[in-house]
């Protein structure tokens, strides 16, 4: 048996996962639906199937997870987040996403465990991303001088063009708005990758 594949016990685990993953189910409901006598046991083998890349958790929110050994081949579940104000020291990225969407693994051009989704809201970055596209992003801490971020500024979660200087600033692509100088709790959560939404809608 090669050593990302799972055994009999952790395809159960999967399947019980991607069925529930949209109502996550604690430790001891798992281990009763698959007949394991101590939740001990599942976390051991959640831990072994993140170790074999069939699943990727959150280490902040346990019941926040992602499916890498879907069923469907070429296809991964994505985290969906939105661009809601997450308080000065939260992360977008550690709250609960507000859905998992389906891509075909091939329009991620990076390890699929880096990728998520953000909705985009409002037109500050038209005529690139508009109000309700989902773009992609890899998960990153760091950005290059021009690129499109998402990060958080103030407590405010935004999609913006990440420009270093003195002080480094936050443009939007309408020129419409004013660049914004960062505050001390910038941080960059990903780097935009692409426009999901509409390679779905073509």
């Amino acid at each position: 048996m090669g050593m990302r594949t799972p055994t009999k016990l952790q395809t159960n685990l999967l399947k019980i996962l991607a069925d529930h993953i949209h109502d996550p189910l604690s430790y001891r409901d798992i281990a009763e639906s698959i007949g394991v006598k101590s939740p001990n046991t599942i976390a051991y083998h959640l831990r072994e199937l993140e170790m074999k890349g069939l699943l990727k958790r959150n280490p902040s929110n346990p019941q926040d997870y992602q499916v890498l050994g879907e069923q469907e081949p070429g296809v991964i579940r994505l985290n969906l987040y939105g661009l809601a104000h997450c308080g000065r020291t939260g992360s977008l990225l550690d709250g609960n996403p507000i859905d998992k969407v389906p891509v075909a693994s091939r329009l991620i051009p990076f390890a699929v465990e880096k990728a998520f989704l953000v909705k985009a809201k409002g037109d500050s970055m038209e005529t690139e991303i508009h109000d309700g596209d989902l773009v992609l992003a890899r998960r990153q801490n760091h950005a290059n001088n021009g690129q499109l971020v998402v990060c958080v500024n103030r407590g405010e979660c935004l999609i913006k063009q990440y420009g270093k200087g003195r002080p480094n600033v936050l443009s939007s692509l309408n020129k419409n708005y004013l660049p914004i100088v960062v505050a001390e709790d910038f941080r960059i959560e990903g780097v935009v990758a692409g426009i999901v939404s509409r390679i779905m809608r073509n």
